[in-house]
């Protein structure tokens, strides 16, 4: 019975580590970074896509790529934004190229709508998939990221 407590304990000591570890390397990217900014798209529309990637230039512009956090999560009918034939796909290479800022698509609409189309869609190389793009937004507002939904 005391082994199992002990292996518990460090299970948890563990789980709790891997998380802060997680959290320590989502912030190491860029640990001068005055502002952690966490931006939703969520929508199919072209001009929100557009709205998105303003939004991220002009924090980059406004604070500097040092000072600024950014990450753009795509998620349900948004992750259009991060296929690989979306027509700002050079913006989107800018913003990492130039300001470091990172792309996140949702394993969970990946799945989606590779139902649907028969295949999975073909994402923008910049894209990182996480399991779930609400909870990744979740877990970056626990980190301190502001979520801005334009």
């Amino acid at each position: 019975m005391k082994s199992l407590k002990n292996w518990l304990m460090l299970a948890l000591i563990a789980l709790s580590l891997g998380l802060s570890a997680q959290a320590m390397a989502d912030k190491a990217s860029k640990p001068f970074a005055e502002k952690r900014v966490v931006l939703q798209i969520s929508d199919p529309n072209p001009f929100k896509q557009t709205l998105v990637l303003n939004v991220a230039n002009n924090l980059l512009k406004h604070y500097g790529p040092d000072k600024v956090d950014i990450e753009i999560v795509a998620f349900g009918p948004g992750l259009r934004l991060l296929f690989a034939d979306n027509a700002n796909k050079g913006r989107i290479q800018r913003l990492v190229d130039n300001g470091g800022v990172r792309f996140s698509a949702c394993s969970n609409t990946i799945r989606n709508m590779g139902k649907k189309l028969g295949h999975p869609p073909v994402l923008n190389p910049n894209a990182v998939k996480v399991s779930a793009g609400v909870v990744r937004i979740l877990d970056l507002v626990d980190q301190g990221y502001v979520l801005i939904k334009p």
